[in-house]
């Protein structure tokens, strides 16, 4: 099975999306499942993950009402104050819909960089490992210290690095993220997608920008831990989702067809549907 591990749906009206501009004209219009379905029926994509883009429990009910009436969608990730009091009842209540595989707050967007090792958000890390809830971890490079804390502190949790921590590919360089995500792959319970890369990347870039990148993922976390995702509508800043598919299956032409069919699938099923006993 073909799995795209991460993609987004949003409706403008709304009006929670806090990022969306009128000035990223690639991506300020509406985004549904009729849009995703083409693309992903070129690449013989069976299912996707639908993530949050917007930090409220509104846009996730937004999600899981618009996945039910998607089917390719195979689960959605959500999102929750996870400092609140009441986050964990939230979350219960959010995961008793079987579609709920995983809640993501935006931490790439919280000024404390300190954030993530807050002890009042025990409570939700407690009340995702309950559920076997994955934590999507969107973060910077300079959060990854903290990511390593959760991930001691947790080691039931489900942690996924979205975007492989976006590293400076725009800028060609590799340290420190290279061993940060070396220490992150160390830990077992932690895994990563192999998501969002081009847009880290300059506006012309190549395959040979990514490789040192996708490299080194697949060196420490191996075709096992990685999760390919397409991040659409916003991979559309960098050139779209054919370019970007096409240039993922150069990057991991090396390797054997099992070891491809798992960063193409076969690990997205196992941590987002296994976890919730879905097939």
């Amino acid at each position: 099975m073909l799995i795209d591990s991460h993609q987004h749906f949003w409706r403008l009206s709304r009006g929670d999306y806090g990022w969306l501009k009128p000035e990223l004209t690639l991506l300020y219009r509406d985004f549904g499942p009729d849009d995703l379905r083409p693309l992903l029926d070129r690449h013989g994509i069976e299912r996707s993950i639908l993530v949050q883009a917007a930090p409220t429990v509104a846009e996730t009910e937004f999600m899981l009402e618009t996945a039910e009436a998607a089917p390719f969608v195979a689960g959605v990730v959500g999102w929750v104050e996870f400092t609140a009091p009441e986050a964990p009842e939230i979350m219960r209540k959010l995961a008793a819909n079987p579609l709920t595989v995983g809640f993501r707050p935006m931490v790439q967007d919280i000024p404390d960089d300190d954030w993530l090792v807050r002890p009042e958000l025990a409570q939700a890390f407690r009340a995702m490992i309950e559920r076997g809830i994955v934590f999507d971890a969107l973060v910077l490079p300079r959060h990854l210290s903290r990511l390593l804390v959760v991930a001691d502190r947790y080691p039931e949790l489900t942690i996924v690095i979205d975007h492989g921590a976006k590293p400076a590919i725009r800028e060609g360089s590799l340290d420190p993220w290279r061993a940060d995500m070396a220490a992150a792959a160390a830990r077992p319970n932690v895994v990563c997608k192999l998501s969002g890369l081009v847009t880290e990347a300059r506006p012309d870039w190549s395959v040979e920008h990514l490789r040192p990148y996708v490299d080194h993922l697949l060196d420490v976390f191996g075709p096992d831990r990685l999760l390919w995702g397409s991040d659409w509508p916003v991979v559309n800043l960098a050139g779209g989702y054919d370019r970007w598919r096409e240039a993922t299956l150069q990057l991991i032409a090396h390797l054997s067809e099992a070891e491809r069919a798992a960063v193409l699938g076969g690990t997205a099923a196992r941590i987002y549907l296994k976890s919730r006993g879905r097939p």
